[in-house]
């Protein structure tokens, strides 16, 4: 019987080795931020983007129509029930592509596919 317990313990304390690892750190970051992406979602009452500055732009094609690629900085505040909060100078960096009308335009997203070849995911800006 104590062989038994002595087995099973050896084995329980096998499976852990005691020291968080890059995996377990990595899972632990993306719980935390979709934590934080919920608590944001139930108590934001306002999101304002301001202060768009545009400093570079770059002509290119988008799976053959055509597209920029954009950068710069903006501010942005949260208000939540209790406090407000902002951040200025944010930096950013966006591909947009232009629809064949010439009207609207789709934030893309650069992607490589599972067999290395680039793509892209495109998405209507309201």
């Amino acid at each position: 019987m104590w062989r038994l317990v002595l087995v099973l313990a050896l084995l329980l304390t096998g499976c852990s080795s005691g020291e968080p690892n890059r995996e377990i750190a990595e899972k632990a970051i993306a719980l935390q931020t979709r934590q934080l992406q919920q608590q944001l979602q139930q108590n934001v009452s306002k999101f304002d983007i301001s202060q768009v500055n545009i400093t570079q732009k770059q002509p290119l094609s988008i799976d053959k129509l055509a597209g920029y690629r954009i950068g710069g900085t903006y501010d942005f505040t949260i208000s939540l029930p209790k406090q407000r909060l902002s951040k200025h100078k944010n930096p950013f960096d966006l591909y947009l592509q232009r629809q064949k009308e010439g009207k609207t335009w789709r934030l893309a997203l650069p992607k490589v596919a599972k067999n290395g070849f680039f793509t892209w995911l495109t998405y209507a800006i309201d």
